[in-house]
């Protein structure tokens, strides 16, 4: 699967007419005699070859005068697993409409935050996905509309201001247009089991994704790892409390056979669209595991690792520069020790909730918070005290910016110029929190273990060179090769 996959009429054809899963969300297809467009495992009898024609994007097909199929629901695919592994403007401009940020900023937020031109953007947006930024955004607008319209009962006004509509009568035309049937015919028709309960700023769903996902290491890692007061595992869920655009949230994810469960209590219900995107980037739902273990399986040293575990994901964060400042905790410190350092700064200067959940009673410390502390309270050595300060300062201030519209070279370079960062640090915060799928950390000592036993080179340069035959999926290739080892990151706690 490739970038412009729509273009080839041929393979996409083929995927339809298997109903092949793993192609949702790469592409849709748009029927030219019932102007529907579905996801390619839509259950329907394949139509004709020659009534089909394929759209890069569901804004595209939308654009177009074509409406979402009712029975496969192609707005509820999962995305396409480009944006998360590419760092181009195309990329970064679609990491950040799913952030929210047109509906908060407008087309001039979103130009100014990457650095370009309104109509540059527009018009390679327009060239690879056949829509506009605005247009992007409506579609996802619509989507989040369905999902409050089928999940909950708040009232057609509520809703429509929750998805970022700037009025009713915009969000009654658009969910007409998109799924041809009015705000209340969705409800109606809504399975009722879909139904939740009608506590205010409480909403659950099902977070697609493509088959295979193990959940061990992305689960075991993220719990493992979780900061008292700010995260925690408990009854097979992992929870976390969430900084949010406009108000803080709770979020419960549970690992199912074919979906993640979750449950999100929002401060503010506009927070919605970007609560998601920010749960599915942590979990990386978006991603390509067919794809992914296919390259790897190609070295034979990794392919039996890959064989008995498939699908493993990259933990990622929900805040970048939380991540940031955690990895420096970890520096050259246990597991368990970085937990103690992270919940005593959590305890000291994280925001406290006003109506905490159990044990998650806070939202970590902003950069300008820790910023602002004294750096003679820090229980750490005086070098890497140093690098904290420099690099919470720099965040605070924003000379150093880990968010999606990132450039990741340029990221890497700013974060190599501070002082205490090495190329662990570097990659671990490229992988995790920039989202950087062939970041690689040949430096890590649970990697070089992993190399010396299963017969790969064991020093940086040496592995280094061998794993280019792994790019550019290095990041997955770490994952089981860490798993390797029987360190908990590695297990779904009992």
């Amino acid at each position: 699967m490739q970038k412009g996959m729509h273009t080839d009429t041929e393979r996409c054809v083929r995927a339809v007419q298997s109903k092949d899963a793993r192609f949702d969300g790469w592409f849709f297809t748009a029927v030219l005699t019932t102007r529907i467009y579905c996801r390619p495992s839509c259950p329907v009898v394949p139509p004709k070859a020659e009534n089909m024609t394929f759209f890069p994007s569901a804004a595209a097909c939308q654009q177009a005068g074509f409406r979402a199929c009712k029975r496969c629901r192609p707005d509820t695919s999962p995305g396409s697993p480009e944006w998360n592994q590419r760092a181009d403007l195309v990329a970064r401009a679609m990491r950040l409409i799913a952030d929210g940020i047109v509906d908060r900023e407008g087309v001039p937020g979103l130009a100014s935050r990457l650095g370009y031109s309104t109509r540059q953007i527009e018009r390679q947006l327009l060239a690879e996905l056949g829509a506009g930024p605005l247009a992007l955004a409506r579609a996802q607008r619509a989507q989040t509309a369905r999902l409050l319209i089928e999940t909950t009962p708040l009232p057609m006004a509520e809703i429509a201001f929750a998805a970022g509509f700037s009025s009713i009568r915009t969000f009654n035309d658009t969910v007409r247009e998109v799924f041809a049937l009015s705000p209340s015919e969705l409800r109606t028709r809504a399975p009722k089991k879909g139904a939740t309960a009608s506590t205010p700023g409480v909403l659950t769903l099902r977070l697609p994704f493509r088959a295979p996902l193990n959940p061990d290491n992305l689960f075991g890692h993220l719990a493992a790892t979780a900061v008292p007061g700010v995260e925690e595992w408990r009854d097979g869920a992992y929870r976390r409390t969430l900084r949010l655009p406009y108000g803080h949230g709770i979020v419960t994810l549970i690992p199912n056979p074919d979906h993640i469960a979750c449950r999100l209590t929002l401060g503010d219900l506009r927070d919605l669209t970007v609560a998601i995107s920010r749960c599915r980037r942590m979990l990386d739902l978006d991603a390509d595991p067919v794809a992914i273990d296919d390259q790897l399986r190609t070295d034979p040293v990794l392919a039996p690792l890959v064989d008995k575990a498939p699908g493993r994901r990259v933990p990622r964060t929900v805040d970048e520069a939380e991540f940031a400042v955690r990895a420096v905790l970890g520096q050259q410190v246990s597991t368990a020790a970085a937990r103690t350092h992270a919940a005593r700064l959590v305890t000291a200067h994280g925001e406290p909730l006003d109506d905490p959940e159990g044990s998650l009673t806070h939202l970590f410390p902003s950069p300008q918070a820790l910023a602002a502390l004294d750096p003679d309270s820090l229980a750490m050595p005086r070098t890497r005290r140093a690098t904290f300060t420099t690099l919470v300062a720099q965040l605070a201030d924003g000379s150093l910016n880990l968010g999606v519209e990132g450039d990741w070279a340029e990221t890497r370079a700013r974060l190599l110029a501070l002082p205490g960062f090495g190329p662990w640090t570097v990659d671990v915060i490229a992988m995790r929190a920039l989202g950087d799928p062939d970041a690689f950390l040949p430096t890590d000592l649970g990697i070089r273990k992993a190399a010396q036993e299963l017969g790969l080179p064991s020093t940086p340069a040496a592995l280094t060179a061998r794993a280019a035959a792994w790019r550019p999926w290095r990041a997955y290739a770490v994952q089981y090769l860490w798993a390797t080892d029987s360190h908990p990151i590695n297990f779904l706690p009992v």
